[in-house]
């Protein structure tokens, strides 16, 4: 099916909801194709593929909501989801928090397109599983041929597409779509009680701009090899400089802290931080959506509220939490577009 035909869809499921008592409604469609397999020791371990096509509907009446979904898109399935949303939603309680966004947070139909055009972030390359293990042996063939790489821990090549799409009963119509291709390679260097194991990995949005499997098979295999003997160093004072695979985990940390909902509910160790420096001058923290083929880049997030960057961090200074429209109400704070939803989820 098109896009235009996803949206279609949705819009119906929400005139149908709007029509069977909802006072406001919204349907996402997403839908899933991913390839992957794994290499060992000069032999295929796993081929895996997996499809998928998923509808869900949330439903208003007042100030309580209900959530359906369903892999049936048939018209029978389509007005049982319905159905039961509505019945659901009367049943539940009270959510003061719940709603749709503010209309004039969400994208039109032409920024969506542009900024869709401009984000690049579907590739139609489709691998072929050959050419999948072919790709995860080159890359263990590069590991293995570093002089004091022992074994192989494995190799994975994969790709995925999918697409995106959400209607909702306050004008928004959009959706997208995107791929993604990885390689990965773990090599062990030594022997016995000696042994160290290492990694490399790359993961894009494009397939042309993924590395070479010999350079990532080649670099697991020389940082396992780099791990061996160490050596304990003294306690002192000294410069650190993280590498970036560790970096991500760092800000993932600080993500969840400044989580909107985490705020609300006071969980959250820099709820009574806001305005104060928590990092030292000159550091910045940017999310930015719209960055070109970004692997988390999005023209709109799951509510339908249009992608803008922004800092969290500046200059060290805390100046915004992660919200979506519900943290956001429940703050007295404007939703900064970071809604994550699926078929089945709120």
């Amino acid at each position: 099916m098109t896009q235009q035909n996803d949206l279609d869809l949705l819009a119906d499921l929400v005139a149908r909801a709007r029509t069977a008592g909802a006072d406001a409604a919204d349907a996402i469609l997403t839908e899933s194709l991913s390839s992957g397999v794994s290499w060992r020791m000069g032999k295929p371990e796993d081929v895996e593929r997996s499809e998928s096509r998923d509808v869900g509907l949330r439903v208003f009446v007042g100030q309580r909501q209900a959530l359906t979904s369903s892999s049936d898109t048939s018209p029978a399935a389509l007005a049982e989801l319905v159905e039961r949303g509505i019945a659901m939603a009367r049943a539940v309680p009270e959510d003061r928090w719940c709603g749709l966004a503010d209309p004039e947070l969400l994208g039109s139909a032409e920024e969506v397109a542009r900024l869709t055009a401009e984000l690049d972030l579907r590739d139609d390359a489709e691998p072929s599983t050959e050419e999948l293990i072919a790709m995860a042996r080159a890359a263990e063939e590069a590991a293995m041929a570093v002089d004091g790489v022992t074994k192989s821990d494995g190799a994975s090549a994969g790709f995925g597409s999918g697409r995106v799409a959400l209607a909702t009963s306050t004008g928004f119509a959009g959706g997208y779509a995107g791929s993604h291709y990885h390689l990965a390679m773990s090599a062990i260097a030594g022997e016995g009680l000696g042994m160290e194991r290492d990694s490399d990995y790359d993961a894009v949005r494009h397939l042309r701009n993924l590395d070479a499997a010999e350079k990532i098979g080649r670099t697991a295999g020389e940082r396992a090899v780099a791990r061996l003997k160490p050596r304990k160093v003294g306690s002192r004072k000294v410069p650190v400089v993280f590498d970036r695979r560790v970096a991500g985990s760092l800000l993932g940390h600080l993500a969840g802290a400044i989580n909107g909902q985490a705020v609300a509910r006071g969980t959250s160790f820099l709820r009574d931080r806001m305005g104060q420096r928590i990092f030292a001058e000159g550091i910045t923290v940017t999310d930015d959506p719209l960055r070109p083929r970004g692997l988390r880049s999005r023209p709109f997030d799951g509510e339908g509220v249009i992608g803008r960057s922004r800092d969290f961090i500046s200059d060290g200074v805390l100046t915004s939490w992660v919200l979506d429209c519900g943290s956001a109400r429940q703050l007295g704070l404007q939703t900064t577009g970071h809604a994550s939803r699926s078929a089945g989820g709120p």
